[in-house]
């Protein structure tokens, strides 16, 4: 049987341990609302411009017809050289719905890294990743994330003919281009108060709407 001074020895330990416990539960629930709120981080393929092919610009052309005798043989030159270089600024655009509405607490996010996978046609052509964190501030609003794309279209494309290749890039960079034909997947790894935290899979990217 404990004494009276037995029990006034051990009440400060039993404090400290209801206290330990109160935190780490209180921990528990601000990590589990961390995840829950860095889940809510959504992304689309925004935008895709400025296509250029051996330097040469794809945004004001309809057809083929519409390059120059001089920009054709620069690509002309490239393709039979295998060098045929494809640049374009690429706009990921990521949304934080988290603002303190519909029962959510208002979250900042930090993407502190964003390993990336880029298909064309169903065609992985290009890996990467960004060059420094994006902040992603809790307003409910968006923020863009430019991407910058290069590969040897050349390269990656070499079952098709120039002409092929022409017509390609005018589908996705021309006047009437489309984004339908790119789709990126990510893994992104988002900074927190609890250290960085990288999802668990892929995700895809795509520009009809959020992921």
């Amino acid at each position: 049987m404990l004494t009276r001074k037995s029990e006034l020895i051990l009440n400060p330990y039993k404090l400290l341990i209801i206290i330990f416990v109160s935190l780490s539960i209180l921990s528990s629930c601000s990590v589990y609302q961390t995840i829950s709120n860095v889940s809510r981080l959504k992304y689309k393929i925004y935008s895709a411009t400025d296509y250029r092919i051996a330097g040469v610009a794809v945004a004001e052309k309809k057809s083929i017809k519409d390059f120059n005798s001089i920009e054709l043989l620069k690509i002309t030159s490239g393709f039979i050289n295998g060098n045929l270089p494809l640049t374009f600024l690429l706009n990921i655009e990521a949304k934080n719905p988290n603002d303190g509405n519909g029962g959510f607490a208002r979250t900042d996010l930090n993407i502190a890294s964003f390993p990336w996978r880029l298909f064309l046609n169903e065609k992985e052509i290009i890996q990467g990743n960004i060059t420094e964190p994006v902040f992603v501030p809790g307003k409910g609003e968006s923020v863009i994330i430019p991407i910058k794309i290069e590969f040897n279209v050349a390269k990656s494309f070499k079952e098709k003919s120039m002409d092929d290749i022409l017509l390609l890039l005018l589908q996705i960079g021309g006047v009437h281009g489309s984004t339908s034909n790119l789709k990126m997947v990510a893994k992104p790894v988002l900074g927190t108060q609890f250290g960085k935290l990288e999802y668990p899979d892929e995700i895809t990217i795509v520009d009809k709407s959020f992921n």
